[in-house]
């Protein structure tokens, strides 16, 4: 997503990258509903490696994932999303180029935070 860190400021957007092209005020909405995807639906997550993360998204979440996914693609063309089906799950696989570990990192992070609060697993590394 096109974000910052959480810690970086109150609202966790202080560092978009230029390349975004979301207005920034629907910046916090956007973060707002990944976090409500995260935390409702991501079952697991792994980095994979610097530039590719790993999601395990719940099975009735998929088309949410999805439109989230398309949706951020197009305003911020960096990200990859690809999907697959995983069992009872859906695995939602996301790149970034190197020049974009830290939107990645960002991204990670948020769903980390919803497993610190007990809502999905923690980001393995």
């Amino acid at each position: 997503m096109c974000t910052s860190d959480a810690n970086a400021s109150p609202a966790g957007l202080d560092w978009v990258p230029e390349s975004c092209t979301l207005p920034t005020a629907e910046q916090p909405i956007r973060v707002a509903e990944f976090d409500d995807l995260f935390t409702a639906s991501v079952r697991g997550a792994q980095r994979v490696d610097r530039t590719t993360l790993r999601l395990t998204v719940a099975a009735d979440a998929e088309a949410q994932a999805r439109d989230l996914a398309g949706r951020e693609s197009s305003c911020c063309s960096f990200f990859g999303f690809d999907f697959a089906p995983a069992g009872e799950a859906v695995t939602m696989t996301v790149t970034v180029p190197a020049a974009h570990v830290a939107v990645l990192d960002a991204f990670a992070a948020r769903a980390a935070a919803a497993a610190a609060a007990g809502l999905s697993a923690p980001v393995a590394g």
